[in-house]
Order: C-alpha cells, then sequence, then structure tokens
C-alpha cells in the first residue's frame, strides 16, 4: 500500500559558516534547529549543557535556526545574534537568550544589542544576519524540521525523548539504537516492502527446487489448532496464513480504502474520475482477454487472476526511479490500485467462495449488526471492534464466503472521528506536566502519578481515530510480516519443464491479461474518460507515463497468486499459473520502467512561456 516517505536526514553536512562548540573532528556531532522564543528549546536547552558536560571533547554542538512563525520577537532575536563579531560573542548572546527570563522579552533583546554593541538599524550589519537566518529556515525545511528543538545526531533526525538515558544511547550509538535506526531507515525507504516481498518470494522459490523442497513443503501443511471440550478447529499453516494473516492485511486495505474515499485522493470526485475510470478498464480488459484465450474448460474459472496489482512492486519500482516519475503519476497509480483493491474483493467475496452455509452468515450480520451499534454509539476504543472482528472472522470462514472478507468488513465500521483540538489537548498536557514538576523529589521517587498517566493517555488516545491508530501500527505489520509470508507460503514453484506442459494455454491467458489487458484497459479507459469530459488528466504526466503506469500495474503478484490459489485445487494447475504471474510480473515491469525512463513530462504553459521567454533572450544576445 502506499506509503509517506519522511525526510530524516540533515540536508546539508557542518561548514563553517555554521557556529560550532566543540572540535571539528568529535566523533558526535549534534545539530539543533531552535527559537530563542520556543519554551521548548529553553527547556532543551539545560539538556545540551548536560549532554556537552557528558561527552566533553567527543561532542560538537551546532545551533541553526528556526524561528517560530509569525513571531516578530522570535525572528529579531535570530537576527541579532547572527549580527554578533565572533563566535564568542555570539554564543554569549546564545545563552543569554536562551536563560535571561523565563520567557523572551522585548528587555531581552535590548540587552542583548547593548551587550554586542550592534545597532540593529544599520542594514550593512542586518542585512547579512537575515540571509543568515533565511539559509537557515531554508534548511530547516530540506531537513523535515517540524517542530522546534529538532535534534540531528550525526546527520540523522533525533526522534526520540530528551532525557539523559534516551539522548545519551543516541548519541553514543548503542546496540539498541542503531537497530531501531536501521529499521525506522529500512520502513521508511519507499522500495522496502517492495524489496522484501521480492526477497521471500526468491527464498520460496530456492528452498522448493533444493534439497529441501519436501521439508519445506511439509512445513506448511502441519496443522495448528485448538480444542475445547467438544469444539474444535484447526487449519495448516497455509491456510492460516492466506485465511488468517492475510485477514490483516484486508484489513489495512479496507481502511485504507475508507481513508482515500474520506479525506483521501478520490474523496473529491474530479480527482477520483481518473483513477477510477482507469482501474475499472484495468480489471475488465484482462479478465475479457482470459476469457477469449479459455472460454470453456477447467481452468476458465481463473479470470480473475489478471485482473489484480500487486501496489508495493509497482510502487517501490516507481520510487527507484526518483524524478523521472512525477509524484501525481505516483499518486495516481497508488489510487488506482485502491480501487483495484476493491474490486479484487468482491471478486474473491463473490465468485471465489464455497458453499454458503446460511445459518452462519445470519451470524455474521448479527456481528456486523453490534459493529454498526458501537460505531454510531461514537465508542472510540479499539478492543471491542477487534473482539468483534474476530467472531466475525469465525462466523465468515463457516458460511463458505473468504475468511479474508472480515478484514475489510471491519474496517468499514472502525470509526474515525472529526480532528481532536490540538490547543486544548496541548495546554491540557502541558498543565499536568507542569503540575508532576513542582513535585519534582515524589516523581524521581515513585514515577508520575496514577492519574497524570491516565490524563496523559486519554489525550494520547484522543489525538488520533482508531481507524487512524490501527492503520498506523497494523500498517508496518502487514507489508513487512504478513505480505512476505504469504509470499514465502505460496510463491514456492518447481521451476521444470514439466511443470509448463500441458499448461500453455492456461499460461498464456494469465500472461496475456496481465501484460498486455492491464495497460490497454488502464489506458483506452483513461482515455474514454477524458474524451467523454468525466475525468481530467493532470498534466504534470503524458499519456506515454500514463502508458508506463499502465504497465506496472501488470505486475499481479500477491492478489493474483492469492486468486489463483482459490481458482487451482490441483497443485499442478497452481504451479503453472504462479510461473505465468511470475513472467508477466516480470514482462510488466520490464515494459513499465522502460516507458516511463526515457518518458519526458509535457511542458505545461507558464513552463513553455518561461522557455519561450529564455529562446528569445538567447536569440537577442547572439544578434547583439
Amino acid at each position: 500500500m502506499s506509503q509517506t516517505v519522511q525526510r530524516n536526514r540533515l540536508d546539508r553536512a557542518v561548514g563553517p559558516d555554521d557556529h560550532t562548540l566543540g572540535p571539528d573532528n568529535a566523533p558526535i556531532t549534534l545539530v539543533e534547529y531552535g527559537s530563542y522564543a520556543c519554551p521548548s528549546c529553553r527547556a532543551a536547552n539545560e539538556r545540551v549543557a548536560e549532554a556537552r558536560d557528558e561527552f566533553g571533547q567527543r561532542l560538537r554542538y551546532v545551533f541553526r535556526h528556526r524561528p517560530l512563525r509569525n513571531n516578530d520577537l522570535a525572528r529579531r532575536a535570530a537576527e541579532l545574534v547572527e549580527m554578533a563579531p565572533d563566535d564568542d560573542s555570539f554564543w554569549r548572546a546564545h545563552v543569554t537568550l536562551m536563560t535571561r527570563s523565563d520567557v523572551l522579552t522585548e528587555q531581552d533583546i535590548i540587552a542583548v544589542a547593548q551587550d554586542l554593541g550592534v545597532d540593529v538599524s544599520e542594514p550593512e550589519t542586518l542585512d547579512p544576519a537575515r540571509a543568515r537566518v533565511e539559509a537557515d529556515e531554508r534548511s530547516a525545511a530540506a531537513s523535515g524540521v517540524l517542530i522546534t528543538p529538532t535534534f540531528f545526531i550525526n546527520r540523522r533526525r533525533y526522534d526520540g525523548a530528551w532525557d539523559e538515558s534516551s539522548f545519551s544511547d543516541a548519541m553514543r550509538g548503542t546496540l539498541g539504537h542503531r537497530v531501531r535506526s536501521a529499521a525506522v531507515d529500512f520502513a521508511s525507504w519507499g522500495p522496502s516492502a517492495g524489496i522484501l516481498l521480492l526477497l521471500a518470494t526468491v527464498l520460496a522459490i530456492v528452498l522448493t527446487n533444493s534439497v529441501w523442497a519436501t521439508s519445506f513443503e511439509a512445513f506448511w501443511h502441519q496443522h495448528l489448532g485448538f480444542t475445547l471440550g467438544p469444539l474444535s478447529f484447526d487449519m495448516s499453516l497455509r491456510h492460516w496464513v492466506n485465511d488468517g494473516l492475510l485477514t490483516v492485511f484486508f484489513l489495512v486495505v479496507g481502511l485504507e480504502i475508507k481513508r482515500e474515499f474520506t479525506v483521501g485522493q478520490l474523496s473529491d470526485v474530479k480527482a477520483a474520475a481518473l483513477p477510477i475510470a482507469a482501474a475499472i478498464g484495468g480489471m475488465a480488459v484482462p479478465a475479457l482477454l482470459y476469457m477469449l484465450v479459455l472460454p470453456t474448460g477447467p481452468w476458465a474459472h481463473g479470470w480473475g487472476i489478471p485482473m489484480a496489482t500487486d501496489t508495493a512492486f509497482a510502487i517501490a519500482l516507481i520510487v527507484m526511479m526518483g524524478s523521472r516519475v512525477p509524484v501525481e503519476l505516483r499518486i495516481f497509480l497508488t489510487a488506482a490500485a485502491i480501487v483495484d483493491d476493491i474490486g479484487a474483493i468482491i471478486v474473491v467475496a463473490i465468485f471465489y467462495s464455497s458453499a454458503i452455509q446460511w445459518m452462519y452468515l445470519l451470524g455474521a450480520v448479527g456481528v456486523l449488526i453490534a459493529l454498526a451499534a458501537l460505531s454510531y454509539s461514537r465508542v472510540y476504543r479499539l478492543a471491542p471492534y477487534l473482539l468483534l472482528g474476530i467472531v466475525l472472522w469465525a462466523f465468515v470462514h463457516a458460511g463458505g464466503l473468504h475468511a479474508t472478507l472480515a478484514g475489510v468488513l471491519l474496517a468499514l465500521f472502525i470509526p474515525t472521528r472529526p480532528p481532536a483540538n490540538l490547543n486544548a489537548l496541548t495546554a491540557q498536557f502541558s498543565s499536568i506536566v507542569a503540575e508532576e514538576a513542582r513535585h519534582g523529589s515524589e516523581v524521581l521517587h515513585h514515577g508520575p502519578s496514577l492519574p497524570a498517566i491516565r490524563a496523559i493517555d486519554a489525550i494520547y488516545d484522543r489525538i488520533q481515530s482508531p481507524a487512524d491508530r490501527l492503520l498506523r501500527h497494523a500498517g508496518a505489520e502487514s507489508s513487512y510480516i504478513i505480505l512476505p509470508l504469504f509470499a514465502l507460503a505460496n510463491a514456492g514453484v518447481p521451476l521444470s519443464l514439466g511443470v509448463i506442459e500441458n499448461h500453455e494455454p492456461l499460461m498464456l491467458a494469465i500472461i496475456v491479461g496481465l501484460v498486455i489487458g492491464k495497460p490497454f484497459g488502464l489506458l483506452l479507459a483513461s482515455l474514454l474518460a477524458v474524451a467523454c469530459k468525466l475525468a481530467i488528466k493532470p498534466a504534470a504526466y503524458s499519456w506515454r507515463q500514463l502508458a508506463g503506469a499502465g504497465a506496472m500495474a501488470g505486475i499481479g503478484f500477491t492478489m493474483s497468486l492469492f486468486i489463483a490459489g482459490q481458482s487451482f485445487p490441483q497443485a499442478s494447475d497452481f504451479a503453472a499459473a504462479k510461473i505465468a504471474v511470475f513472467v508477466a510480473s516480470i514482462a510488466s515491469a520490464v515494459i513499465g520502467v522502460a516507458l516511463l525512463w526515457g518518458a519526458r513530462a509535457p511542458v505545461v504553459a507558464d513552463q513553455a512561456e518561461r522557455i519561450d521567454d529564455e529562446n528569445a533572450a538567447v536569440s537577442s544576445a547572439s544578434a547583439a
């Protein structure tokens, strides 16, 4: 699924223009973006002083300006210290502004100006200082700084607590901190989910074609379950992955679909029209081509296989191409994949389920009514929804529908809510912390009081809606645990000509559907939607780039393998379908990269006008 990649690296290294304390060759460099009018910066200043005492010559401290927005006093203070004649004067003024009073005042500015002996009205000293502050602000924006203070330790943003232990662990680079940092870096890298999925796939294929093949397959056939009196339930490990863990993946898909249709790219009808039309065409045409190749026979039921798009692989490739692919095209493909997921869910629920058991489905309806009652009553605790979700899963599974449908249905009822009043919550949190600070010795011995902890938990719980909180936690597990496990359990296929033998028509139908049907259907539907004025194509990408995205959509993989497993109970048929999905996905990736690599974004009107002006200027200069 889509991921938001945040910048967490320092945009530029520490240079001679920076204000530093400590040796240049110190192994630890601590960079702070702060403001003299920021209360948190003043509190953090004491922690920085403690760190400098603790690490001594091993630490180099750098201060860069990021004045509070819409605060004239903060900006004037930053410009004032930049008028200092030397570094010693700068640091003396810096400490004064941070410590002279509890809150930055006009008197602090006057006192520091007098101490520096500068005239703040002189343009020859004010202009360079202002330029220096503005340069630091640009650096802060490029480094992903959102709040003050923000710290960077050896060029990596530090997002942990400021207490002595956490701060020191980060600067020492302890093993625990390095492991956490590496995990965060990997998760924030756009292609990471696709890379992990690819590694799991390669491992499954290698093990299936090794001397451990029999043991590897036998492992997935082991049964796991429970017995409670006369009741018992068990499934093979592969079924637990496909019917159990994959339900969490579908829960995440459902939450993302809900978010996209409420506050995301699909919430605006005009913005959503193009990816919706493209996704419908990208599902219908592959299915039709499959049915043209295999109109009848034992494999005709597999027409849903080429309908699906694997978002993780497609987005990973697009991210790896960087600026060659416009952000708007990435958004288009992600939105189309969301709609594609909806289609895949409907297809699985209706066409790839076993015999219906209506009594169990009536029980599922009862659970849905209970979930609706919880949501209507504005119950914002997650536990009741998750408990009912487990019961819903059991009823759906026993009722003959595919159990993963329970994840999507559960997502529809997990509530969102209006954004929290952050000003009120911040004021409440500050008052709690201030009150606890007045009992410093008691806190040191016994920790914060129980009412304070409960109040802070309530504030934290109010900041995010249950849906957003679950998506934040379950999204990572879905991308980095569940999907790789699914690939490991299902992607293994023996690489031999015997698998292909007598399965050529089946493989051809899948490959034609994904490699030809996906891009053709996506592009044709987009052209028709634009021609009929139902949608507008953004000027940021060309039709060739849209065709490249259509080719990328032919990477079926996860959902294609899932539907293939439901379509073909025979191991030989499933193996041939897997090879066809692999071949089609690789071919689609190669074609998509080829189309996007050399494509150029169209020149929009204002760019064309600017280029014409530049060409005219060049021609005039040449004539002169």
